[in-house]
């Protein structure tokens, strides 16, 4: 595997034989390398399969069924995020390790369960779903009797703590972290439309007033005369991912040049080098904008997150008021974490259905 590691990835790459280990120490594994040895630990790990039925912008079936789910964009991203990396010669298993990882702390109903769970949770330092990714993967995810948590790699915890502490790093992240968080911008300025679109809150041409996505779509209609409205739609979202992976890939080694990065040790000290073109940035803020103001505060948005937060505040005062509710696991936590956060663990690791479904068995609330 190492001699696999010095043949195909680049100066720079994250390589296997210098990751820091684990907290917990565990001999090398027989024929796999460590950070495929994350991979594996996080998709079997019980906080990811709940991703499939977690909220990413539309939530419950009240929209239908077609739109991303948290473990949908997760995979989708990911693989976006391998694709870059495998043409900037990083480590793969790496990128695709923190890919997998970055959204297991989100709770149900997305961005509005976060909210009403860290105005819950404010006496304690309150919700953020990256620290709780953290949490998932270093103490709450309970599947091997050795260790608390998943053993994972320094490395991929310290890509996660990254998300966490971006205004506080005293030095940049791996490629392979920086590829991940370009990928997931990436990822849900394509999709988000996509979603929008089906679910009808918005039309194709609504779009069109977006320069981005007018280009796009002018691009592919170069290419396909005789495309349907579907399909049309489909391909335009291809060409926009496509745009912005090429603009990045270009951009990216053109930092690597001028900074002459050729070490993991120079990647540490130089600017952030994963980054769009000027262009880019000023195509994607512009559509970013137009999708907070049409779409993530379009009233129907808007009234199902106000209905789910209402739930989550109520299901967080019962059980706090009850915590014989809580699972026996739960209640033999809050003695060493406390009430509060014990009930925020729990709450946060429910899917959206079941966050509903307790909501109506134990509190009435339908």
């Amino acid at each position: 595997m190492l001699v696999v590691d010095s043949q195909l990835l680049a100066h720079y790459a994250m390589r296997n034989e210098l990751s820091r280990g684990r907290k917990h120490f565990e001999p090398p594994h027989l024929y796999r390398a460590p950070f495929q040895r994350d991979r594996d630990r996080i998709v079997h790990c019980a906080a990811f399969r709940r991703l499939s039925q977690k909220t990413q912008v539309f939530t419950g079936n009240e929209l239908g069924d077609y739109h991303r789910s948290r473990l949908t964009h997760t995979l989708e991203m990911t693989s976006i995020a391998r694709t870059i990396g495998r043409a900037l010669r990083l480590n793969e298993d790496l990128v695709e390790a923190l890919g997998l990882q970055h959204d297991l702390g989100h709770p149900p109903f997305g961005h509005a369960g976060e909210d009403a769970l860290d105005k819950c949770l404010q006496s304690v330092g309150g919700f953020n779903h990256n620290r709780q990714g953290l949490r998932i993967v270093e103490e709450l995810e309970s599947r091997y009797p050795d260790f608390p948590g998943l053993n994972l790699s320094y490395e991929v915890l310290a890509g996660q703590r990254d998300r966490i502490n971006k205004r506080a790093r005293v030095e940049q992240p791996l490629l392979e972290s920086q590829v991940v968080d370009a990928a997931d911008s990436a990822a849900y300025d394509s999709h988000d439309p996509d979603d929008a679109m089906q679910v009808g809150v918005l039309k194709f041409n609504d779009l069109l007033e977006v320069t981005f996505w007018r280009e796009a779509a002018s691009r592919v209609q170069q290419r396909y005369t005789a495309l349907d409205d579907a399909l049309l739609r489909r391909m335009t979202v291809h060409e926009l991912i496509d745009w912005q992976v090429g603009d990045l890939l270009h951009n990216t080694r053109e930092n690597l040049r001028r900074h002459n990065i050729d070490s993991v040790e120079a990647v540490r000290q130089a600017p952030p080098l994963v980054t769009p073109g000027a262009a880019m940035v000023q195509l994607r803020a512009e559509l970013e904008a137009f999708l907070q103001q049409r779409v993530y505060r379009h009233p129907q948005l808007l009234q199902l997150r106000r209905t789910a937060q209402d739930k989550l505040h109520a299901m967080f005062g019962g059980y706090s008021s009850r915590p014989e509710l809580l699972p026996e696991g739960f209640q033999n936590r809050i003695a060493q974490h406390g009430l509060e956060r014990t009930v925020g663990d729990y709450i946060a690791g429910m899917t959206d259905r079941f966050a509903q479904q307790e909501c109506l068995r134990l509190f009435g609330l339908g």
